[in-house]
């Protein structure tokens, strides 16, 4: 029996020994995140392409021949794009498909979008600082808008993260003139506004699981390397705003990061049929006027469309009131309801710069242009710091309780 005993006790013993060395050991960098030196970068890349034909491309290059024509590879008398994506001779949709098979086709950028603020849901813009083609050397920005269906992508993608994407089997188009890596798409939109004129092809989101496959982690996630260019309004109507009728450049310049600075919101907005609009401020009555749930012309960031889900934009201006650019929100972000600040708010816009063509039926207009922010954060920041600029505190609307201040 002692001898039993003793067995039993020393099997005993052995098992929670067992059990507590089985605890598993807290994850560290490198459990998580790819090598960041070239070396470990190159085994990749050569694990992937074993007859070592790949190349690291510019995001410019795949907006040129061979990888983007104007009219895309998509475009038959029997397989159309959007019935309203022609303007001229241009192509506002269009989809051109990448090589499965052949040389590995790779960009490399850093990501620059934060989905949290719901500003760009089931997207990313990355930004490629370096020259990957010819050595590395510094050059203009560069940024690339991607289509991916994944909800909460900045979980496994966030901001900061610089990325390595195989591009063979996807696609690149544009959508609304605005260039993307995608996956070809055809929708016919019978529930959208003016469906027949949104029936066709046009860029898609990729799977989730396709585009996990194609992309590598580079490092851990830095913020502090994205490069954004700071910007006064006039600085902005000289390099781009007066240049929208420049279809092709524009499709170059589109998703850059920019920083307006010394702006306020006017309270406008640009509305189709009457042009600069004043917004509407709700006065705790009965009507909907400024209930941002029942009307678009609320005094608020992103107020409804009706579930048509076009982006609200409302006007930014300088200190002369001479300069203006739109700060574009969407009706499902989670600050779109917050009143806009008042006029004597003064500070910065940080986003991502966009020109947004998707009707051909209408010419060009500065009001094609505009910077999205990620968050709210991104918005008058410089007012919640410095004493000397009256503080603005973000509110959001609430049925039967005034704008605190217009």
């Amino acid at each position: 029996m002692k001898i039993s005993k003793y067995i039993s006790c020393i099997a005993l013993c052995t098992l929670i020994l067992g059990l507590a060395s089985c605890e598993p050991k807290g994850l560290t960098e490198k459990d998580v995140f790819a090598p960041t030196d070239n070396a470990s970068l190159d085994a990749i890349l050569k694990a992937e392409n074993p007859d070592g034909q790949y190349k690291i491309y510019n995001f410019n290059s795949l907006l040129n021949a061979p990888f983007m024509s104007e009219t895309g590879n998509f475009k038959s008398d029997s397989c159309l794009y959007r019935t309203r994506s022609k303007y001229g001779s241009y192509e506002l949709f269009s989809i051109d498909t990448l090589p499965v098979n052949g040389p590995g086709i790779y960009i490399r950028g850093r990501i620059a979008t934060d989905d949290y603020g719901g500003n760009f849901y089931k997207s990313l813009v990355i930004q490629q600082v370096n020259d990957w083609e010819n050595g590395g050397a510094a050059i203009e920005q560069q940024c690339l808008r991607i289509s991916v269906d994944m909800g909460s992508a900045n979980g496994m993608y966030p901001q900061g993260q610089e990325i390595l994407i195989r591009c063979n089997g996807l696609a690149i188009g544009r959508y609304a003139n605005q260039p993307q890596l995608c996956i070809p798409t055809y929708n016919n939109n019978i529930f959208a506004g003016s469906y027949t004129e949104k029936t066709g092809w046009a860029p898609g989101r990729i799977p989730a699981a396709e585009f996990r496959n194609a992309t590598r982690l580079i490092g851990t996630p830095d913020k502090s390397k994205l490069v954004y260019e700071t910007l006064t309004l006039a600085d902005m109507q000289t390099k781009y705003t007066s240049k929208y009728n420049d279809i092709v450049g524009a499709r170059k310049v589109d998703g850059r990061l920019v920083k307006i600075t010394d702006v306020h919101f006017s309270g406008e907005y640009n509305d189709l049929k009457k042009g600069i609009t004043p917004c509407n401020h709700y006065k705790a009555d009965t009507t909907d006027n400024g209930n941002p749930e029942l009307d678009e012309n609320a005094c608020t960031f992103g107020p409804t469309t009706g579930n048509v889900g076009h982006p609200q934009s409302r006007y930014v201006k300088d200190a002369s009131n001479t300069h203006k650019a739109l700060v574009s929100s969407s009706e499902y972000a989670r600050y779109a309801y917050f009143y806009l600040p008042a006029a004597k708010y003064v500070g910065s816009i940080t986003g991502i710069l966009g020109y947004y063509m998707d009707n051909g039926n209408f010419a060009p207009d500065e009001t094609k242009w505009s910077v999205t922010p990620c968050n709210i954060g991104d918005i008058l920041p410089e007012c919640q710091k410095q004493d000397a600029n009256p503080r603005w505190i973000p509110t959001e609307w609430k049925a039967g309780t005034p704008q605190p201040e217009e």
